[in-house]
């Protein structure tokens, strides 16, 4: 199911990116630390007479990935962007074949990629939805639960989230916080859509304490060992009767063949940052529908760019589990963009309007950033 129509194209004249502070309205505690504080880079595709907007998903540490907030501007200041600009004039088709000599950096190709992308596509008035093959016009919800400070608390947190409408729960596990976490969920709440994410936090020497969370009836457990232990996940698999799914470890539809092929997954995670795009993120798509193998769509606590982008991902038709497309108030009390997502009867709508299908709250955005650059191309 490949992209079928090219967007248009634009003539670039520059890029204007912002590293942007929004403040959570909780902590975010995974197995590799605490967030209180949302770092990303937004930005705009400055073009002849339309703009399109885009979301580096980036973190201020190389912790979830090699990627960094700064690591990405320094690369897309000195290198992308130049590559971009140089072409003049190109389609958000052509984005990842022009950054495509650069190594890595796939959430910065991706950030880059949807800005592109959301301005060709205003300009000929199609939405982002339409063009990525999106199937649905809304998508169901889940949430993300981050690491709570004990059973307890996750408890009420979770009954929280359950009260809101979500229709899928996932909680965040780390050893020492893991079979008993997910026994006092299932307890408390009985046969739920659950779900468990370790975020690379074991080694294979620990398979048997994972088996114990075979008797939950999990969907899944997301990514129990490190990104480039792809045969040892492989050997995991066939100890757990719970599936597992890969999430850091599928970096690229090439990534997300060889994991199928070593039977190291029987579910994957779609990131379009992590995978460098969203027609990357289509491809994987596709070759998972291709295999039988189901996916969803994760999330990097997006501001509403990115939710807005992933929720007409999660409209394809491949996606048949509930990903992490939740309202933006799980997150943040004031969005950057003038109608964030919101939760209706356990799912979030896919946006309509031209591109991203969402407007930017510029009063917002100005409030939350703390640094500012604009690259424009040589005269």
């Amino acid at each position: 199911m490949p992209i079928a129509r090219p967007s248009a194209s634009i003539a670039l004249e520059g890029f204007e990116l912002r590293v942007v502070h929004l403040p959570l309205v909780s902590p975010f505690t995974t197995s590799f630390g605490t967030e209180h504080v949302r770092e990303a880079i937004i930005v705009r595709a400055l073009g002849d007479g339309v703009e399109g907007w885009g979301e580096i998903v980036t973190s201020p540490a190389p912790l979830y990935s090699s990627e960094y907030t700064q690591s990405a501007w320094d690369v897309a200041v000195r290198h992308l962007i130049p590559a971009l600009l140089e072409r003049g004039t190109l389609r958000g088709d052509d984005v990842a074949p022009v950054l495509s000599p650069v190594i890595g950096h796939r959430m910065a190709k991706a950030g880059l990629e949807l800005a592109v992308l959301d301005a060709a596509l205003r300009s000929e008035g199609r939405p982002l939805a339409e063009y990525l093959g999106a199937v649905h016009d809304r998508v169901p919800s889940g949430v993300s639960v981050g690491i709570q400070q004990d059973a307890a608390a996750l408890v009420r947190t979770v009954q929280g989230y359950l009260d809101e409408g979500y229709v899928r729960i996932k909680i965040k596990i780390k050893p020492g916080r893991d079979v008993a976490d997910t026994a006092a969920v299932r307890d408390a709440f009985g046969a739920i859509p659950l779900q468990v994410d370790a975020n690379s936090a074991y080694t294979l020497a620990d398979a048997d304490l994972l088996a114990e969370l075979d008797r939950f009836d999990l969907l899944l457990i997301e990514q129990p060992l490190q990104e480039d232990d792809i045969v040892d996940h492989a050997t995991l698999a066939r100890r757990l009767r719970t599936p597992v799914c890969l999430d850091e470890s599928v970096v690229s539809a090439k990534a997300a063949a060889d994991a199928l092929a070593l039977g190291a997954a029987s579910v994957i995670n779609i990131k379009a940052g992590r995978v460098g795009g969203y027609r990357e993120a289509v491809a994987i798509h596709d070759l998972c529908v291709g295999a039988g193998i189901p996916v969803w769509c994760g999330g990097m606590l997006e501001t509403g760019i990115g939710r807005a982008a992933n929720a007409a991902l999660a409209a394809l038709p491949g996606f048949t589990l509930p990903g992490d497309v939740s309202a933006s108030a799980r997150f943040y009390e004031r969005d950057i963009v003038t109608r964030p997502a919101v939760l209706e009867d356990g799912h979030v709508r896919v946006p309509t309007g031209p591109g991203l299908g969402v407007e930017i709250d510029e009063a917002a955005l100005d409030e939350v950033t703390v640094a500012r650059e604009i690259v424009r191309r040589a005269a």
